[in-house]
């Protein structure tokens, strides 16, 4: 296997794979984004995100976490963020993360998908998401990164117990994580 970016290995079809060791997101280049429906309209919003990936051999047995700050919630409403940081959503006081592991990464001929858990208010919920891998840009003096998006779709009852009746049950999320080498 030739690589073209240390670090960096090509797949099949010009998906870029990560080369086997240690990762981890670069806090400020990394984020989780979702967007609701309430009312009819859509409520977007982000959280930062942080973590690490570790690649082995064979590439199944590749493990990621990330986290997310429950108290970060940014909308552009601190009206809306203290209402999704409260105890009737998110309850930031009392769970302060939701994080995601990995139990499965595969390449599939559409692409990278990774099978996990997602901890959401100290509950477990199975979840898949698709992945997507760019190159990116080195920092000045730094190695190589590379930009993982992964897209999933989770149930508004992880995040609020209370029955909204203008709530959609479906929350979109993307996670765009830079990944640099973690020495």
């Amino acid at each position: 296997m030739t690589t073209t970016t240390p670090g960096i290995q090509p797949r099949p079809g010009g998906q870029p794979r990560l080369a086997a060791g240690s990762w981890r997101l670069d806090p400020a280049q990394s984020h989780a984004s979702f967007t609701a429906w309430f009312a009819g309209r859509p409520v977007r919003g982000r959280l930062p995100l942080t973590g690490g990936v570790l690649i082995t051999e064979p590439i199944e047995d590749s493990t990621a976490r990330l986290a997310a700050r429950t108290n970060a919630v940014s909308t552009g409403s601190t009206v809306l963020d203290r209402l999704l940081t409260g105890p009737d959503f998110l309850d930031a006081g009392s769970f302060p993360e939701i994080t995601f592991r990995s139990e499965r990464l595969a390449w599939v001929p559409a692409g990278w998908r990774a099978a996990g858990r997602l901890q959401v208010k100290n509950a477990e919920h199975e979840l898949a998401c698709q992945l997507d891998l760019q190159v990116g840009d080195p920092q000045a003096g730094d190695g190589p990164r590379i930009i993982v998006t992964s897209s999933w779709v989770i149930d508004s009852r992880w995040v609020t117990s209370h029955w909204i009746p203008a709530l959609s049950r479906r929350i979109v999320m993307t996670c765009s994580s830079s990944l640099e080498p973690d020495m």
